[in-house]
């Protein structure tokens, strides 16, 4: 068993560790569109789309039907802006959304992956 001394000190670093954020990139290579996503651990949320695509059971229907058509090999996957933040446990959605609305008002192909 894990002692209460090492516990607390495990889950204090786990709440002040500072997770790449920002918006990220699910791009169609055949056909150009763009799905775009608000991350608060870019790494994590990748891990976890990619695995609701693989299983058939992402809620994006358009996104899942070309997943589903080209496969993994046919998307590009990347974090497009990174949100610069000091305080992880402050509440930074307000910020990735705008950073998100200026990345879809950029590019006339891009739309939210999350309606």
């Amino acid at each position: 068993m894990m002692d209460t001394k090492r516990k607390k000190e495990l889950l204090e670093a786990y709440k002040n560790r500072h997770p790449e954020m920002g918006v990220i990139s699910y791009r169609c290579k055949e056909t150009g569109e763009v799905f775009l996503g608000i991350s608060k651990d870019t790494k994590s949320d990748f891990n976890s789309i990619n695995m609701k695509l693989a299983a058939n059971w992402h809620p994006n229907k358009r996104l899942q039907e070309l997943w589903n058509k080209y496969g993994s090999e046919g998307f590009e996957l990347s974090v497009i802006k990174v949100l610069k933040y000091d305080d992880p446990r402050e509440d930074h959605t307000a910020k990735l959304e705008s950073l998100r609305e200026q990345c879809i008002a950029a590019d006339p192909n891009a739309r939210r992956i999350w309606r």
